[in-house]
């Protein structure tokens, strides 16, 4: 016997796999609302990327969104289960083989079910196979230890190369500290390496 289930249940059966598709302007919407709620606000507090206790405020919008699918060189990469939203990130070429990972997100609730290092590991043979890169770049604040160490696990490199984070403009946030800057993360791409990777996931264009 069939039930009836909503998208977040279809969403966290663990046999489904993971499909992956360039974002549209329909989409801004969903996206703003999944980056919010992986990063700021109590609903951020359900998983564990949270930054709610370091910045107040928004994370990005629908302008910001916007940019980064429109913005040449530049992809928002839609991450689905089941047919629901389960995560996103932006993939980015930078020239001479670089690819730079952002606007990350996992939905709170789904966080710890190991769709981030599938997602992760994805979006990296994407970037290897399809922009032709050799080293994937991101930033992170340097306080977040945790998070830093999720993404060393994975094989990125601190680099100690920093920059300041953006203070007095709203549209980061609204910092609760003054000490919060931005540290560089690399990691080679090597043909072949995708030991974590999502297992024959679909990616469509």
């Amino acid at each position: 016997m069939e039930t009836e289930t909503g998208a977040a249940d279809t969403a966290r059966r663990p046999t489904e796999r993971l499909t992956y598709r360039d974002a549209t302007t329909a989409d801004v919407e969903a996206l703003v609302a999944l980056v919010q709620s992986a990063y700021r606000g109590d609903s951020s507090r359900t998983g564990w990327t949270t930054e709610a206790d370091i910045l107040r405020g928004r994370r990005t919008d629908p302008r910001g969104v916007l940019e980064v699918i429109e913005a040449p060189g530049s992809r928002l990469i839609v991450v689905e289960r089941g047919g629901a939203l389960v995560a996103c990130c932006q993939l980015e070429a930078r020239g001479a083989g670089v690819a730079y990972f952002g606007m990350f997100a996992v939905r709170p609730g789904m966080q710890g079910d190991g769709i981030g290092r599938r997602v992760i590991a994805d979006v990296e043979r994407i970037a290897r196979e399809e922009l032709g890169a050799r080293e994937m770049q991101m930033t992170v604040i340097t306080v977040r230890e945790e998070l830093i160490a999720w993404y060393e696990r994975r094989g990125y490199r601190r680099t100690g190369v920093e920059t300041p984070f953006p203070y007095g403009d709203e549209r980061f946030g609204v910092p609760t500290r003054d000490d919060l800057r931005f540290e560089l993360l690399v990691k080679p791409l090597l043909p072949g390496d995708a030991a974590e990777a999502g297992g024959g996931a679909a990616v469509t264009r």
